[in-house]
C-alpha cells in the first residue's frame, strides 16, 4: 500500500509540473489530488522520492519537480 501510495504521489507530482511548470508542493497536491492523506505524509514519501532519485528540490523552500528518472 505504501508503494502504490507513493507512485500515485509520484504521478501526482508529474501532472500537476507538467501542467503548470511550477514546482509541486505537498498541501497542493493533497488537496488537488485527494489522496486521503496529511500533507505531512505526502512530504514524507516525497523525501523518499528525492532519496530514490526521482524528484528533486530546485530550493530549500520550492516544492519538487520530476528528475529524468521520474518521468520513466
Amino acid at each position: 500500500m505504501v508503494e502504490e501510495r507513493r507512485l500515485a504521489v509520484l504521478r501526482a507530482i508529474i501532472e500537476d509540473y507538467v501542467s503548470t511548470e511550477e514546482p509541486v508542493g505537498s498541501r497542493a497536491l493533497v488537496e488537488r489530488h485527494r489522496l486521503g492523506v496529511s500533507p505531512a505524509t505526502v512530504r514524507n514519501d516525497m523525501a523518499l522520492l528525492e532519496e530514490e532519485g526521482f524528484i528533486t528540490q530546485p530550493h530549500t523552500s520550492a516544492g519538487r519537480i520530476p528528475t529524468d528518472k521520474g518521468y520513466r
